[in-house]
């Protein structure tokens, strides 16, 4: 994860992207992140193991104490209402996740939830199951420049 959340942040401070862009990279583990960083934010980066087929706990975390100060919705039932979603709606967000097994079940909680908050996805899903080999860390740079350069571009 260490070495995905490198190459991420390399890409999105990457020289070319950033020449008069402007674009300020902050990184925050999932543990500290508040809904103050996301309303302050353009645009997100979110990484996470598949654990057990769900996303970590960090990340589950982070969703349940930002969502509805950040403009989540729930249906009367409880489940996520997209057509309420719209303090962070439109903002374009990217994800990576890295497990051994299987990490179906770890981006669908991810996306049910950003799709909940109306969040555009700017980059296709990388998911690295097994060893992270030099074409996963490649794909994570591509992640974090193609983010920064949505941002740029908006």
């Amino acid at each position: 994860m260490q070495g995905l959340l490198e190459r991420v942040v390399a890409g999105a401070n990457d020289e070319d992207v950033q020449a008069g862009a402007g674009v300020e990279v902050v990184v925050r583990p999932a543990l500290e992140a508040t809904a103050e960083d996301v309303l302050a934010a353009d645009g997100y980066v979110l990484g996470t193991t598949a654990n057990f087929g769900y996303m970590s706990g960090a990340l589950k975390h982070f969703f349940d104490s930002t969502f509805l100060a950040v403009g989540g919705a729930l249906d009367p039932s409880g489940a996520p209402d997209a057509s309420g979603a719209d303090t962070t709606a439109g903002r374009p967000y990217g994800l990576w996740l890295h497990g051994r097994y299987d990490l179906t079940g770890a981006e669908r909680s991810v996306q049910s939830i950003v799709g909940a908050l109306g969040w555009r996805q700017g980059y296709d899903v990388l998911g690295v199951l097994g060893e992270v080999d030099d074409a996963a860390l490649e794909d994570a740079y591509g992640l974090g420049a193609t983010i920064a350069a949505l941002l740029a571009d908006g």
